[in-house]
């Protein structure tokens, strides 16, 4: 990214920001940090707001990024639906539908994300760029691996630009949630945290140095049979007691299934848990224990004390909080920082959210 395009992003994660704080923060003269940012103010990008009073009397007009960037349309593809969501160029929400997949076909996957940017857009002015999250692998424009769609290398980001004339990038959902959180969330700003999901899958992604770490695994969900609990139930690779078989929500309804001897979903096993059902509370105290070891475990060999807690499955977290609580004390050495959870319980619109963030970062990327 050049250094204007840099100066831009830092405003946007950062602002509103005055100029001093800006120059210090880019290591950077005024003289200079003037010079990159005025094109970006002539041409609507940046605006000046209203002095303030900085901490020694002085007025200064701090700068932030124009509302009038644009929007952008954030896509979190599962196997049977499309999560959309409209939102500004901080990927805040202003409008969300979910619409089924008829069926898998790439054809009907991009008429149905039409149609979706049809409903969420109105008469307003056509998004600045669209974002697409998948399980799975990725290179920017190709779904290489989707196993929740049965796909390989599908280019899926060519055919929605095609089908819209927007700009689209395809991103892993995990790494497209975690980039949201390191530009607008409440960790922006850390050199480092972990980032950890539960829901159909187990997903953990890292920031290191203020980075996403990424490299040729990621987008395989190794984190997902990551060994747990010895005695606990067997996932479908045949691992005992892994994150996915303890924190899966097919698994843990499945487990209640079996105990209750009728069907039971992911939400109702948790309801009756909070009710206080023996079999159920047993089933969700242990993936509760479970997922307070996974993150002992993350911040242990990050050496990161942030955790965010994220995915269609924080319902969990909801249900059993003094579980999780104590089980990563109980992994974590007495002297260590505490561990810091930051809980995002938004479920698919998070997912969905990130995949905007990425579509954000890629029209800044063009700058």
């Amino acid at each position: 990214m050049s250094t204007e395009a840099t100066v831009a992003r830092t405003v946007l994660i950062h602002g509103p920001i005055s100029r001093s704080a800006l120059a210090v923060r880019m290591r950077m003269s005024p003289a200079s940090l003037t010079r990159l940012t005025k094109p970006f103010v002539d041409r609507g990008i940046l605006v000046e707001l209203d002095d303030v009073v900085d901490g020694v009397g002085r007025p200064s007009r701090p700068l932030d990024v124009s509302p009038a960037v644009g929007t952008f349309l954030g896509v979190k593809l599962t196997g049977g639906d499309a999560h959309c969501v409209l939102t500004d160029v901080r990927a805040q929400l202003l409008g969300e539908v979910v619409l089924p997949l008829r069926s898998h076909a790439p054809s009907d996957v991009v008429d149905t994300i039409v149609d979706a940017m049809t409903r969420l857009v109105g008469d307003s002015d056509a998004p600045v760029g669209v974002g697409i999250s998948v399980g799975g692998i990725t290179d920017g424009s190709t779904v290489v691996w989707g196993p929740f769609l049965d796909w390989e290398d599908v280019p899926l980001g060519e055919l929605v630009t095609a089908a819209t004339g927007l700009p689209t990038r395809i991103e892993n959902d995990l790494i497209a949630l975690t980039e949201a959180e390191r530009w607008f969330g409440v960790v922006r700003g850390l050199d480092g945290f972990a980032v950890i999901t539960i829901g159909a899958g187990v997903g953990y992604e890292v920031v290191s140095g203020g980075e996403v770490v990424r490299n040729v695994d990621s987008g395989i969900s190794l984190a997902a049979h990551v060994p747990l609990e010895p005695h606990g139930p067997l996932c479908s690779e045949g691992h005992r007691g892994c994150a996915q078989a303890m924190l899966g929500s097919a698994s843990i309804a499945a487990q209640a299934t079996t105990a209750l001897q009728r069907p039971v979903g992911y939400d109702e096993v948790l309801a009756l848990a909070a009710d206080g059902d023996p079999a159920a509370a047993a089933i969700v105290d242990a993936s509760a224990r479970a997922l307070g070891r996974l993150v002992a475990l993350a911040a242990n060999l990050t050496t990161h004390a942030d955790i965010v807690l994220a995915g269609e499955g924080m319902g969990l977290f909801a249900v059993a909080e003094g579980a999780v609580r104590a089980e990563i004390a109980a992994g974590r050495d007495p002297r260590a920082s505490p561990v810091r959870l930051h809980v995002d319980d938004s479920g698919f619109t998070a997912w969905a959210r990130g995949a905007a963030a990425v579509a954000v970062q890629a029209a800044f990327e063009r700058l």
